[in-house]
């Protein structure tokens, strides 16, 4: 779908969409097409149950002195509610209504939003990044679809007084997009297209936007100690890796912020086996890992001015004779002894290593990592909020204000010494899991025991990286959770 902008006229063909607000106030553009209508606007809105709710929507065949086929009138709610985050939500409503449409042009009319303090090119630029991140579907494998679920749309104009100064605000948020869209194309591929080699070339990629990609293989980390993350993967066919991405937006010698994610391409649960039913879900395993590259798509794509880090270990944790066993005791790169109790709990020990390399290398201003870690996070948080847990009160707050702006939403949860001693081991320094209790939180008191006196935040992204219903800017699948969360956390409090 090709998104423009264009001068605020009425369109010559396809579907216009216009605005209206609480008790059927029109937008003035609205006005404008109803007087153009001969007031029919008005009548079919008298004569409906359409009350100006934000995500109504009203249809209105066109007249025959309207070059358009349809107008569609959509309800934005109170004024005193809107925001960027609303014309989001708004664009991504307009494209799942309207995406099978039959028609291959919509035309959205933009305006001013006084209250919100929005120009109109600032409303035009976010329902059209709204718009094309809820029209993302996975249709590489399709051979074959009902004409009436086949998308139409390949034009999505939105029309407002400037719109070579609403192209200029879109220009960075295109680029979010881009890096939100790539992380779901990784979470959606499924296990025998995305492993730990062929990933790789994945990130590869991003070399083209002047990411630095450098790659370790299992000899160099064998060499650097991390027993932790090779144990997860020596049951696979397939190489275990950690990647790491460097974006220099400023002076070398400042000091990185570091994004780390965990990158299991499939997840069995290795010899601890997965029960069989739901397992094909289980190629998501790295949502964690496709946040941070992603992130770093997105970063290097808009040039933000800061230094940034990216490193993900990349696994695939599968039964085998050569798969690790519980009771195993691995040795981590710090050199703390793990006693593996469950192989099924395997994300923590790809981190570990992956945390004590990034810190111990980078020296980062601060550390956070993502990972789809533990069911105990959804059975806390549902699918609404991803779980952080932090020792570091600031990055926690800035992380959680980006995320109610986002709607990517956060919440912290506890940590502390008592759910740190559940952790511990009899015949090691520690084991990969607690009792049955606090599971969530006993995974990240096992990943801090590798972040030194580094701020840290963990985000355990388990409820938030695939959904099985759709939302106002994804349909249902993967999400790309993250990407938008740790760009606007960067944007607002560490880019210069």
């Amino acid at each position: 779908m090709k998104i423009n902008f264009l001068k605020t006229d009425l369109p010559a063909k396809g579907n216009l969409v216009t605005f209206a607000y609480n008790d059927c106030r029109l937008s003035s553009f609205a006005r404008k097409v109803d007087k153009e209508m001969g007031g029919q606007l008005s009548r079919a809105l008298g004569a409906a149950r359409f009350k100006g709710k934000f995500g109504e929507f009203l249809a209105v065949p066109a007249p025959a002195g309207l070059e358009v086929r349809n107008v569609y009138v959509m309800g934005l709610g109170n004024a005193d509610d809107l925001n960027d985050l609303k014309m989001q939500q708004a664009g991504g409503k307009i494209i799942a209504r309207l995406m099978s449409c039959g028609e291959e042009e919509i035309s959205v009319a933009a305006e001013a939003l006084k209250k919100a303090d929005m120009s109109a090119e600032e409303v035009a630029a976010n329902v059209a990044f709204g718009a094309r991140l809820r029209r993302y579907r996975f249709d590489k494998y399709r051979t074959k679809e009902p004409e009436d679920k086949k998308p139409t749309v390949i034009l999505f104009n939105v029309l407002c007084s400037a719109p070579s100064r609403a192209e200029t605000v879109f220009g960075p948020l295109d680029k979010v997009a881009d890096g939100v869209l790539f992380a779901r194309d990784l979470v959606t591929e499924p296990g025998n297209v995305i492993y730990p080699e062929s990933y790789v070339e994945h990130i590869r990629e991003l070399s083209d936007l002047g990411v630095d990609v450098e790659v370790l293989g299992e000899d160099e980390m064998e060499e650097l100690g991390m027993g932790a993350l090779l144990g997860v993967g020596q049951g696979s066919a397939s190489e275990s890796h950690l990647v790491i991405m460097r974006w220099n937006g400023l002076d070398k010698k400042k000091a990185p912020l570091a994004f780390i994610g965990k990158g299991v391409t499939f997840d069995t649960g290795g010899i601890s086996l997965k029960p069989g039913a739901g397992m094909e879900d289980m190629k998501f395993d790295m949502g964690g890992s496709a946040a941070v590259v992603g992130l770093m798509k997105a970063l290097a794509g808009r040039k933000a001015k800061a230094n940034v880090i990216g490193v993900v270990g990349l696994v695939e944790n599968m039964p085998s004779g050569t798969a690790q066993r519980p009771g195993d005791v691995v040795t981590s790169m710090s050199g703390q002894t793990i006693e593996v109790i469950n192989t099924d709990a395997e994300g923590r020990l790809v981190l570990c290593d992956a945390l004590w390399y990034t810190q111990d290398r980078f020296k980062p201003k601060f550390m956070i990592d993502l990972a789809t870690l533990t069911g105990a996070m959804m059975v806390a948080l549902g699918q609404e909020y991803a779980g952080i847990f932090s020792n570091d009160d600031k990055i926690s707050e800035q992380l959680f204000k980006a995320g109610e702006e986002v709607g990517e939403a956060v919440w912290r949860m506890p940590i502390g010494p008592a759910y740190d001693e559940l952790i511990n081991s009899d015949i090691a320094d520690m084991k990969n899991m607690g009792n049955k209790y606090a599971g969530s939180i006993t995974a990240a008191q096992f990943l801090q025991r590798f972040v030194n006196d580094v701020p840290w935040v963990h985000i355990d992204i388990a409820g938030t990286a695939w959904k099985q219903t759709p939302s106002d800017l994804a349909d249902k699948g993967a999400t790309g959770y993250g990407v938008r969360l740790l760009d606007r956390f960067i944007q607002e409090n560490y880019e210069d």
